[in-house]
């Protein structure tokens, strides 16, 4: 027996269409957060205190992996406490220069995107170079170009990547 396409309710061959909700206004709350995360100094903090927990993981990670020199003459006990020790320094060390750099990355970024009034892939480029410049000054001018150019191009290859502006 054929189904007759007359005899079904019009209702199942239409498709149904998600029904129109109202917009919503943000709570007070949400808008004092808002203001609080629109914050310079608070933005820069929280990323310096996350880059820092990401060293400091990235340290303990890549201190486990030090073998010392004289790995065959040394105890279990000795080879224990110089794995210990060296990730510790490695994972303090980290944690430092990552800190600095999610600070003064996101400090430039912000700063930048308040003086232009643009969220665009520009301010990544400007923190990106300040950034870069900073954590090469010691070195010298020209070391403090090639980190500029180098941390820039770096910072724009992980936007894309994450596609976050339009």
């Amino acid at each position: 027996m054929a189904s007759n396409p007359e005899n079904e309710p019009t209702a199942s061959r239409e498709v149904e269409k998600p029904p129109i909700e109202p917009i919503r206004l943000p709570t007070v709350e949400e808008m004092r957060g808002q203001d609080i995360w629109n914050n310079c100094a608070v933005r820069s903090v929280v990323s310096g205190v996350m880059g820092g927990g990401l060293g400091l993981m990235m340290g303990l990670l890549l201190g486990a992996l030090d073998t010392p020199l004289m790995q065959d003459e040394m105890t279990g006990k000795q080879q224990f406490i110089y794995q210990a020790k060296s990730m510790g320094r490695r994972s303090w060390s980290s944690a430092k220069a990552f800190a600095v750099m999610g600070f003064v990355f996101s400090a430039a970024e912000c700063v930048v995107e308040k003086a232009r009034a643009k969220h665009d892939t520009t301010n990544t480029v400007v923190a990106g170079c300040v950034t870069g410049g900073a954590l090469s000054a010691k070195a010298g001018p020209q070391a403090a170009c090639v980190g500029c150019a180098g941390f820039a191009a770096f910072s724009v290859l992980i936007e894309k990547f994450l596609d976050r502006h339009d």
